[in-house]
């Protein structure tokens, strides 16, 4: 195997080539780290990176496998962990000047699983500031130019660049999908409550939730089969089978899948070669895709999930308005100043809105297997902002399962994600229609 590669295998070839001794741990750690040096001053993918750690991690591995002890499917595999997911081996600081140096005591949920799993925590990936709007130091891989997205930025990009195979991210608006779309890797949010967001910096339980970033279909579903599972520390999940998602995801559908075309209210903000993109993708498709128009009043839900999200934030952030407001960004000061104001009735009108709006899409999803709408209104933007997040709002104030396919470009090169949305808990066969569409595009 071309040891001068091996930072672009996936994490699925990786994790076999390490099982059957083709390659160790530590030399696919030596060459993601070799890659993160060459290219991280442009990119700025990583808020925390130990080197030395790293392969300590990997020589742990590479120990395991040759004394016989269990492995398990990550084995050896490096990822790259969001700065607002608790490490106990490494600083956790959120985005913020305020939580500056902060090391947790013990580690997220998640980060437990990934270790549990044999996978080497290669170092934390920037953050928007506490996961809001304000850009970090992260530059869009394709382009320096152009933003990464966010939150989940460093996440995003550091896998699009071949610094690790894998990565992990949270979603409360549009912080998975969106930055998948502009790095042009595949991002994939499942059902809320599917993943524990314990040990997980907390904006609003209603709408936080884990997510992934790979660069493969094989990977998320790999990635994402690890996660899964009840933790008492977290209400909203709950006990539940294993998901096979590996095994599901790589099955064929017993039948061609139908897609639902769902501009949404808001398709004005949809820049012209994203609609263009989509046409011509509806026309690919042919029978198999069909326009599905929402109601108009349903542009009423990106106001109840702004008003779940900011009055959440409120009380969850209310600590760092109290002693920090003025070390906080205008933009995170104003969305905490009118959560403040939000009034208890409106909040709860807001929450009572979200299982009516699942009903409400039982309808759909007795007729398709996916919604299929844009992840983004078009390319990444210049570095001011870190880009639209309302071609996700709606689906994530639903819980529902979205992942974002790196299928098409913008007439500057720049990715431009394709989004499909899952009916909740039919997150493994979300997976599965999205490889048959991936397919279904390329050999087109």
């Amino acid at each position: 195997m071309d040891a001068a590669r091996l930072e672009w295998l996936s994490a699925s070839d990786a994790a076999r080539a390490i099982r059957e001794g083709s390659i160790s741990s530590a030399q696919l750690v030596e060459a993601c780290l070799a890659r993160i040096q060459a290219v991280e001053p442009e990119v700025q993918a990583w808020q925390y990176l130990d080197p030395e750690h790293a392969l300590a991690q990997a020589r742990a591995r590479n120990l395991d496998r040759m004394e016989g002890r269990p492995i398990g499917p990550l084995h050896g595999v490096p990822v790259g962990v969001k700065d607002i997911i608790d490490t106990a081996d490494m600083p956790t600081e959120d985005g913020t000047v305020l939580h500056a140096g902060r090391t947790p005591d013990r580690d997220a949920t998640v980060v437990s699983m990934l270790r549990a799993a044999g996978a080497v925590i290669m170092g934390k990936t920037v953050t928007t500031e506490c996961a809001t709007y304000t850009p970090g130091k992260t530059r869009n891989p394709h382009n320096a130019e152009h933003t990464p997205g966010g939150s989940s930025s460093g996440s995003a990009a550091a896998v699009a660049a071949g610094m690790v195979p894998l990565a992990l991210g949270s979603q409360t608006n549009g912080s998975v999908i969106r930055p998948a779309s502009f790095c042009g890797v595949y991002g994939f949010k499942p059902t809320h409550g599917l993943v524990s967001r314990h040990g997980i910096l907390k904006l609003s339980r209603t709408l936080d939730q884990v997510g992934v970033f790979a660069r493969t279909l094989e990977d998320v579903a790999l990635l994402a089969e690890q996660l899964t599972g009840y933790d008492e520390r977290d209400p909203d999940t709950r006990p539940r089978a294993r998901i096979p998602f590996v095994q599901t995801a790589a099955e064929e559908p017993p039948l061609a899948p139908r897609f639902a075309f769902v501009k949404t209210p808001l398709w004005e903000r949809a820049e012209d070669e994203t609609r263009e993109a989509f046409a011509e993708l509806a026309g690919v498709l042919g029978g198999q895709c069909e326009e599905y128009k929402l109601p108009e009043s349903l542009r009423d839900a990106w106001d109840w999930h702004r008003t779940i999200m900011e009055a959440e934030m409120a009380a969850n952030l209310d600590l760092e308005w109290e002693r920090g407001r003025d070390r906080l960004s205008q933009s995170l000061r104003d969305q905490l100043a009118r959560g403040r104001e939000v009034r208890a009735l409106d909040y709860q009108k807001a929450l009572a809105r979200i299982p009516m709006l699942n009903q409400g899409f039982e309808e759909l999803f007795s007729h398709f297997d996916a919604v299929l709408t844009p992840a983004a209104p078009g390319v990444a933007p210049k570095l001011a902002a870190t880009g639209d997040p309302a071609f996700c709002t709606l689906w994530t104030l639903c819980g529902m399962p979205a992942v974002s396919l790196p299928l098409m470009k913008g007439a500057d090169g720049l990715p431009l994600g394709v989004q499909l949305i899952g009916r909740r808990d039919g997150d493994a066969r979300l997976l599965r229609t999205a490889r048959w569409l991936v397919a279904k595009v390329q050999a087109d």
